[in-house]
Order: C-alpha cells, then sequence, then structure tokens
C-alpha cells in the first residue's frame, strides 16, 4: 500500500495540478480533501487545457477513481457543469467519480453571506472568492450545514432549508440589506442537484480503507496552500479548511498511519493572491517580469498574483507542520535570464532576526526580508526533462533550496506541458510502506 498526500508548500497557485496529474499516471485513488470551487488547478495536455475547480485532476487517466471527501464544501451547481465540461471534451466519468455522502453544500446564502461580508470589510477585506466557501464551514461548524446526503432525503432537505432561512434571511436583511431566499425555490433547485448527483453519493471512507486493504496506491489532493490554512497560515488571511497536510486525513475519514508520505509543492519563487503579509513582495520591475514571464493570474478568478523572491523561512514552516518528506519545485524556467536571484533567509523587525516563522501578523507586515543573493542562469531551462541538462547555477540554486528547508527535491517542473517536469524520484512510487 502507497498513500502519498500533496500540498501546497506557500500560498496556493504552487502548480499542484500538473504535479497531481502527472502523479495520478501512478495511483488507483485520487481523493481531493478540503476547500471549495475556489481553488483552481489547471492541467495541459494534447487534448488541450483543463481547469479543475473541484474534480482531482486525475480524472483525465482512464482507470483512476477521483474522490472528493467529506472536507470539500461542494458547490452542486458547478460541481454538475464540470462534470458536463469533461463530457463534452471526451472525457468519460461514469463510474469512476464518487463524492462522500458527509461532505458538506454550498447553499446559495452562503454566496450571498460570502460576497456582503467582504463588501462591508472595505479595507479589511481579506480577499474571498465571494463563492460561499467561508460561510459554508461557518455552518458546518455551527451543526446547522446541509450534506451531500441530505440532498437525497427531499423531508430532511425542506426542513433543514426552512429552519436555517429563519435566521439568514433576518441575518441578510438587518446587517447587509441584502435580500433573503425563499424555501421553496432553494429546495426545488437542489433537490434537483441530488437527483442528479445521486449516482455518485457514497459511503467514500469506508471505500479507501477497502482500497488500502487491496494495497491500492492512494493519491491525496489538497487545495489552496499551507500559509492559507485556518491554523497555521498567516491568519486572519487565510483559507477557511485545513490545507494541511493533516487535513487529508479529517477531510477523507482515513487514519494518519495510512499516510506513506508527504509531497509539497513549492514554486521557484513565491506568489500570492489576494489580501495579507508577503515579505518578498516585489513592487518593481522584477516583480512585474515574474508575473508576466509565470503567466501569474488566478486559474478561478483570474486576479494577477502577488509575485516575489523564494521564501525559505515560509518553505521550512511548510516542511515542518506538514511533515514534507521531498518537495516538486514548479516553475523554474521563469527564473532563466535573471542575473541575480534572491533567497529569502529570514525576517527582520525592529532589532531582531526571525529565522522561523512568527505568528504575530505585526511582525510579518512591517518585516524587511534577509536575502542571500545568488549567480542567475541565461540558458533556457524550459522544457528540460534531465536534472543533467540544466545550467550550473541552477542546480546550485536548487542545492541551496534544499539545504535551507532540510526536504529533498523529488521532482521539478521547466514548463505547463506534463512531459516538461524533471522526475528526480517518483514520490508516488517510493512512498510504499515496508513492514
Amino acid at each position: 500500500m502507497a498513500a502519498l498526500v500533496v500540498v501546497g508548500s506557500q500560498w496556493g497557485d504552487e502548480g499542484k495540478g500538473k504535479i497531481v496529474d502527472l502523479l495520478a499516471k501512478d495511483a488507483n485513488v485520487i481523493v481531493r480533501y478540503q476547500g471549495g470551487s475556489n481553488a483552481g488547478h489547471t492541467v495541459i495536455t494534447d487534448k488541450g487545457t483543463f481547469i479543475f475547480h473541484l474534480i482531482p485532476s486525475g480524472v483525465l487517466y482512464r482507470g483512476k477513481l477521483c474522490v472528493l471527501g467529506n472536507g470539500v464544501a461542494i458547490d452542486p451547481g458547478g460541481l454538475i457543469g464540470e462534470l458536463d465540461g469533461l463530457k463534452k471534451n471526451g472525457i468519460a466519468v461514469g463510474k469512476r467519480f464518487l463524492i462522500c455522502q458527509r461532505a458538506h453544500v454550498i447553499m446559495p446564502y452562503h454566496k450571498a453571506i460570502d460576497k456582503a461580508a467582504e463588501q462591508a470589510k472595505g479595507a479589511r477585506r481579506i480577499g474571498t472568492t465571494g463563492r460561499g466557501i467561508g460561510p459554508a464551514y461557518v455552518d458546518k461548524m455551527a451543526r446547522v450545514g446541509i450534506r451531500m446526503g441530505d440532498l437525497l432525503n427531499p423531508d430532511v432537505l425542506k426542513k433543514k432549508i426552512q429552519e436555517n432561512l429563519v435566521e439568514i434571511n433576518v441575518f441578510l436583511r438587518r446587517i447587509y440589506n441584502v435580500k433573503g431566499f425563499t424555501v421553496q425555490a432553494i429546495f426545488k433547485e437542489y433537490q434537483a442537484y441530488g437527483e442528479r448527483l445521486r449516482p455518485y453519493i457514497a459511503d467514500v471512507p469506508l471505500l479507501l480503507d477497502r482500497a488500502f486493504a487491496d494495497g491500492k496506491k492512494v493519491l491525496f489532493e489538497g487545495a489552496q496552500g499551507t500559509h492559507l490554512d485556518v491554523d497555521f497560515g498567516t491568519y486572519p488571511y487565510v483559507t477557511s479548511s485545513s490545507s494541511c497536510s493533516g487535513g487529508a486525513c479529517t477531510g477523507s475519514g482515513v487514519g494518519p498511519t495510512n499516510i506513506s508520505a508527504v509531497l509539497g509543492v513549492t514554486k521557484a519563487y513565491t506568489t500570492r493572491v489576494g489580501g495579507g503579509p508577503f515579505p518578498t513582495e516585489l513592487d518593481d520591475a522584477m516583480g512585474q517580469q515574474l508575473m508576466t514571464r509565470g503567466h501569474e493570474y488566478g486559474a478561478t478568478t483570474g486576479r494577477v498574483r502577488r509575485c516575489g523572491w523564494l521564501d525559505a523561512v515560509l518553505l521550512r514552516y511548510a516542511v515542518r507542520v506538514n511533515g514534507l518528506t521531498s518537495l516538486a519545485m514548479t516553475k523554474l524556467d521563469v527564473l532563466d535570464g535573471c542575473k541575480e536571484l534572491k533567497i529569502c533567509t529570514g525576517y527582520r523587525y525592529q532589532s531582531k532576526v526571525y529565522r522561523e516563522m512568527p505568528a504575530d501578523l505585526e511582525v510579518l507586515e512591517n518585516c524587511r526580508p534577509v536575502y542571500e543573493r545568488w549567480e542567475g542562469w541565461t540558458s533556457d531551462t524550459s522544457g528540460v526533462t534531465s536534472y543533467n541538462a540544466l545550467p550550473r547555477n541552477a542546480k546550485k540554486y536548487l542545492a541551496r533550496v534544499k539545504e535551507l528547508v532540510s526536504c529533498p527535491i523529488d521532482m521539478i517542473s521547466t514548463g505547463s506541458k506534463r512531459e516538461a517536469t524533471i522526475v528526480i524520484r517518483n514520490p508516488l512510487v517510493r512512498s510504499k510502506k515496508t513492514s
């Protein structure tokens, strides 16, 4: 049995979609364990470009079972649209896709609350996508959420909608001056969603237990990144779920002893979407160059990503809280032609230099990065598939990152296409447990 968790090591947008797509070739089951349709995983193949918001990107391979765990907040309308899009592009999902009956559902009022609350914050906005994910998780913790299994029981579904709207409609009108919702309209819409999705709704923890018992290879896919984790990220500028590796267990119903290895995905530099501290952010021509060359626009929202140098403090923290066993570095080719590269090794705040990630937002927002300077390379690394073919200075850069964060690099992406990848070691194949 082998089970590998793939997580983002920065603020999301690290290129996890491509990495998961590559690894899925050797997996039997691919599980998405948290987040909602605010995530966007892009995969470029000979059949075209696919952007996944909910369905694991492994669905592009035949014979792979793709699963949405209980930790995912599901927008059923968006999910149906994604399924229809795959069918239109000749990807037959059939029985290769399942949804946990315990996964919570995003309702129309969640989206209304999300958008109204973000607008009301003014300058304090955190950069939410307005897709209702945060309010859906709030209802989950408040024990008033609606789950996928509820969509299959009309009486239960209608009762829960009625009970929730009593309070929610008052809240929307009085706090945000937003029009409320009617029970019948939501019930009709979501009952139809339930019927459409009925064939896919299943007991996922039981299914995964049987997969492990049968010796299957299971690949767990996270959304967002470590520093957007609700507990361990740059709070409050975070997402509303556990995007670290621990979320793979709580978000899919498997025990931690089933996990064999954890792969962290990091860019060769750093990006961030939305508000929040970003110590190495470059508000200059270099930052613009990284943004332009890296095509740094959100797959879900189209928003421009903020860009900066690689942050080893940020990355070392991700190694620790996720228990990373190896790294996959993406977009190395974006650094081609840079005369000088910088790696952040600490944060200077007042008279102190922090070598480890501080939890204090005041420090993160007002610190100055402490940099090491490294000579760049002029050779074109785009599409390189052999480590030995990389420029000498690129190898030096990779070796220093590995040293600073105390984690080996297993994969290096040198372009957006599948084949533009250097695989030093396959982390899924070598993650097999031995007795």
